[in-house]
């Protein structure tokens, strides 16, 4: 509140996750001919004035959402402290747990859990439509929503192992 004016640069609250869909992204294409299904990355504006980018996305889908497996955020997930990151949504599948802790054997990373799909950021949107949602955030810091958010406070090789076990989910 007192930042007003000044540059919030966002590196974790924003960029952190737009780099991790843009990796995932990279991979995928890379392995396309592997991949076991479509798969569908985006990202989504306006999440803190309500999910207006993913309910618009819900309420308007380009794709058949019957058609959807299962939604993937990646939302703050730059500042992992001691390898560990929460996983929300791991209730809203019956085998998401069982997966996500088999594939994290190979990536070392301590897992906190929700079963709940709810939450303030855009995996809700999905949530609600009953389509299965897994949520990995890194936690809430005292640089949130200011302009302390820079790069130089980004823990890449944590992110590379959240990409490297959502990538695991995406082409299971």
């Amino acid at each position: 509140r007192n930042a007003f004016g000044e540059i919030h640069h966002g590196a974790d609250d924003n960029a952190s996750g737009t780099a991790g869909i843009l990796e995932l992204a990279r991979i995928a294409s890379e392995n396309r001919a592997s991949l076991k299904r479509s798969v569908l990355l985006m990202g989504f504006s306006g999440e803190e004035l309500g999910l207006l980018g993913s309910n618009h996305f819900v309420t308007n889908p380009t794709i058949e959402l019957d058609n959807a497996v299962a939604m993937i955020n990646l939302d703050m997930i730059g500042r992992l402290e001691n390898d560990r990151v929460f996983v929300g949504g791991i209730g809203t599948s019956p085998g998401f747990k069982d997966l996500i802790e088999g594939f994290n054997e190979s990536v070392g990373l301590t897992l906190d859990y929700s079963e709940s799909g709810n939450g303030s950021s855009d995996h809700t949107s999905f949530n609600i439509k009953k389509i299965p949602v897994l949520f990995f955030f890194s936690g809430l810091h005292g640089d949130y929503h200011r302009p302390s958010d820079t790069s130089d406070k980004i823990n890449a090789e944590g992110a590379r192992k959240v990409l490297q076990l959502a990538y695991q989910m995406i082409d299971y």
